[in-house]
């Protein structure tokens, strides 16, 4: 599978790469609201510096800030533009993350801001070559690869199952069925193997596969059905409390964005 993008859309210097378990974005973060998506979440400034807020009290000043999965945080810059790596847990063993949090704030933050912003300016020879794995991604944003996290079979066919966003309702007594589970001893399994539960993972993957449609002039309604919410209200409010934005805004801001797409896409709007 190759790398997809619009060479049309490179000339503003916004782009995103999305993988399966990583996603690399250099734009726009739009007004300072709280988010919380279910990703560890770096940002590194692309001039100036940031400012982060947590909900458990932190806060952060300079040129890179680091968030845990599932925290509750505001992420202002003082340029209109920031990079945003996002690595999602369960993709990584236990401990990996705060692993890494440690690594990025200590005395060579600096240095590994400059990594980030030396990958942000490869992308743009990106769009010829094969699909990036997350070994290559790592490295090219911290210098190594992280330890993969190896997931139970039954539960990896479930992620899949989530993961093809046909419209159809994945269930957990649908995943149980064909994992040969109860529904409980299925949900307990999942959460053991992945560290959220079913319900979480599975709002948190409806809300970023909308990224790889940011930049498209598409109907917000038929998006919202085509990915699974049941409504076009449950959908703004999802999209609002994971990325802090509203949908509408934020395909106007990635009108510019050159996305480039590592991995299938799966659905009615599946691109190559």
């Amino acid at each position: 599978m190759d790398a997809v993008v619009d060479p049309q859309r490179q000339d503003s210097g916004h782009r995103m790469l999305i993988t399966p378990e990583r996603v690399f974005y250099a734009g726009l973060l739009g007004r300072p609201r709280e988010r919380c998506p279910g990703a560890f979440h770096v940002y590194v400034a692309i001039r100036d510096a940031l400012h982060l807020a947590t909900s458990d009290g932190q806060q952060a000043h300079g040129e890179l800030a680091v968030t845990m999965p599932n925290l509750r945080h505001t992420i202002t810059s003082e340029y209109r533009a920031a990079i945003c790596v996002a690595i999602e847990p369960e993709s990584v063993p236990d401990g990996t993350l705060e692993a890494v949090a440690r690594r990025l704030q200590g005395p060579d933050a600096g240095l590994f801001a400059n990594r980030i912003r030396a990958a942000y300016a490869t992308l743009a020879d990106m769009q010829y070559r094969d699909a990036i794995s997350n070994a290559e991604f790592d490295t090219m944003c911290f210098g190594d690869a992280l330890p993969q996290r190896v997931l139970d079979p039954r539960v990896v066919r479930a992620i899949a199952r989530i993961g093809q966003f046909s419209g159809e309702p994945v269930t957990a007594a649908g995943c149980a069925a064909e994992a040969g589970l109860s529904p409980s001893r299925f949900l307990h399994l999942f959460k053991e193997e992945t560290g959220i539960s079913f319900r979480s993972f599975r709002a948190w993957k409806r809300a970023r596969h909308l990224l790889h449609f940011a930049n498209q002039d598409i109907n917000l309604a038929h998006l919202a059905q085509d990915i699974g919410y049941p409504d076009s209200t449950h959908f703004s409010h999802s999209i609002r409390r994971f990325y802090g934005l509203k949908p509408r805004a934020i395909f106007s801001g990635s009108r510019d964005l050159a996305i480039y797409r590592a991995g299938q896409v799966v659905g009615e709007r599946a691109l190559p």
